[in-house]
């Protein structure tokens, strides 16, 4: 497994908004590191997310008159 590099900044609530590495990021980019951290996050509490899907075996059965 090769290691990554992440860099972590920690920052101020009141520096909230002032950010400059955000600015050339599109909505779908600031998704895409959410996700990563997301999966992070549930991976550190032995949960793989990425083996869980949709079920797609839920039907509703809608009767005349109901």
């Amino acid at each position: 497994m090769k290691n990554k590099v992440i860099r972590v900044r920690k920052s101020r609530l009141e520096d909230q908004g002032k950010e400059k590495d955000l600015e050339g990021t599109t909505p779908a980019e600031r998704i895409a590191m959410v996700h990563v951290l997301t999966k992070n996050a549930w991976a550190f509490k032995g949960i793989d997310i990425d083996k869980q899907r949709l079920q797609r075996h839920i039907v509703r059965v809608r009767r005349p008159g109901s």
